[in-house]
């Protein structure tokens, strides 16, 4: 909400949409869209740590492993598509067997491969939700549905909506940060007020570079920065007066003021110089396959920590359409140490609890190979793209630890029971942050909009 609005017009929109805020909130909300706001329901989960591994992880790799086509390996298996559908490589329907042994993990005995030793240690604080369902097989569609609820119009993202709902605990940082974030509409705020857009950090990989620009603070003293915003703020304010109150405007000087304060306080939070040697080595920092995402991952939780209240991490190359033995083991050799890490040192700082960590790709992969030469062994193949059925996993935050939900068929390609498309993950994780789905709005074009859409369900089985 802008701070330009009416009090009939908060009231109107406290009606129609904000319902999941406390009325008393609707004031601070005006004059500051980022205060930290109670929620209308009891909240499990105080921030997310979203983290987005784009280009669809193999969840028959990683794990959901099928007896069926491991004895099929090589042989060619029944299609379940349409006749209609065509998919490049894939006219042969060779089944293709795990890159790796999937095992028990833990007491709770959930499968995850061989290729994520680290992330197998933590296996009971998992919440693996084994029958995700999306609607679009391509890449951009399915990003931006899985981080906006669409795969067409452009709406906000998640962490938008998060922000909008509930603001920060930290007024001297944003209240969601893409680090590593892809484009633009992954994390933007659309016709939410600019103030939610995601913050975009790149990861730091020495002192001398920063993630933000134009973090440090050119002046010569505090003082001088203080006078120069100031005189920034009155002249800005009087534009906003003679256009007798502009949106734009007023979202402008409320970023500037949140730049300034940004240049006081955050340098020294995305600093992780000062960290020790055992938290860095905890996180991979250094490392050889592990330095950039591990940075990427300590961040994310010095962050969260601060009081950002939606941080989201995101990081590719999953797309792999050929030679998937070769290049998955890579992917998860960079990612697997970092991810456990975080959740590890968010555990022992008693963080975890009310954390909710969601770790997810946009879509799956088939249980099927895919050869894109046509001339390839099957060592060579990769696999097409799979919305039907994936894999994503939720920790911490009100989840319950050590559960797989969900299962798909024989080949692996159906959810079968516990399926949870992706609007029912976002209503389950607003439900977990104090939220109801119904609620959240924001009217746009003559009707109210939500994350979820007219969609969504929470699903309460994974609910701790």
């Amino acid at each position: 909400m802008n701070s330009i609005l009416t009090r009939r017009q908060l009231l109107q929109r406290t009606a129609c949409g904000f319902g999941a805020l406390a009325l008393q909130d609707i004031a601070s909300a005006a004059a500051n869209p980022l205060a930290a706001r109670i929620p209308g329901m009891v909240p499990k989960a105080k921030r997310v740590i979203f983290l987005f591994m784009g280009g669809g992880p193999s969840q028959m790799d990683l794990f959901d492993p099928k007896p069926f086509i491991e004895r099929k390996h090589g042989q060619k298996i029944d299609s379940p598509l349409r006749k209609e559908v065509t998919q490049i490589g894939t006219d042969q329907f060779l089944a293709l067997k795990a890159m790796a042994p999937v095992r028990p993990r833990g007491q709770s005995g959930m499968m995850i491969s061989d290729l994520m030793p680290h992330l197998a240690t933590v296996a009971d604080d998992l919440c693996l939700l084994r029958g995700m369902n999306a609607d679009n097989p391509q890449h951009a569609g399915a990003t931006l549905q899985f981080h906006t609820g669409t795969f067409a119009e452009v709406r906000p993202s998640m962490g938008a909506w998060v922000s909008y709902g509930l603001g920060t605990e930290n007024a001297n940082l944003p209240s969601f940060v893409s680090i590593q974030g892809g484009g633009v509409r992954e994390y933007g705020s659309a016709f939410l007020p600019a103030i939610h857009q995601g913050t975009k950090l790149t990861v730091p990989l020495d002192s001398k570079t920063l993630p933000v620009e134009n973090l440090r603070n050119v002046s010569e003293n505090d003082a001088i920065q203080r006078q120069r915003m100031d005189f920034m703020a009155r002249m800005n304010k009087r534009l906003v007066g003679d256009l007798h109150g502009d949106a734009n405007m007023e979202g402008m000087i409320q970023n500037m003021e949140l730049a300034a304060r940004m240049q006081l306080t955050t340098p020294a939070i995305v600093d992780i110089s000062k960290e020790s040697k055992a938290t860095l080595d905890l996180y991979g920092v250094g490392g050889k396959d592990t330095n950039t995402f591990g940075r990427a991952c300590l961040l994310a939780r010095k962050l969260s920590e601060a009081g950002v209240r939606f941080v989201q991490v995101s990081t590719g190359g999953w797309d792999h359409h050929g030679d998937i033995r070769g290049n998955l083991p890579k992917l998860c050799s960079q990612t697997d140490q970092p991810v456990a890490a975080l959740l590890k040192d968010l555990k022992s700082r008693g963080l975890l609890e009310d954390t909710l960590v969601l770790w997810s790709g946009e879509f799956g992969r088939t249980p099927w190979s895919q050869d894109l030469s046509g001339k390839s062994p099957i060592e060579k193949h990769g696999r097409e793209h799979q919305p039907e059925s994936f894999c994503s996993w939720m920790a911490g935050g009100g989840v319950k630890a050590g559960l797989t939900y969900g299962d798909t068929d024989d080949m692996g390609y159906r959810a079968i029971n516990g399926k949870v498309h992706i609007h029912d993950l976002h209503a389950t994780m607003l439900h977990l942050l104090g939220i109801d789905h119904l609620k959240l709005t924001s009217r746009h074009l003559g009707r109210d909009f939500r994350l979820t859409d007219v969609y969504g369900e929470v699903v309460k089985e994974i609910l701790a």
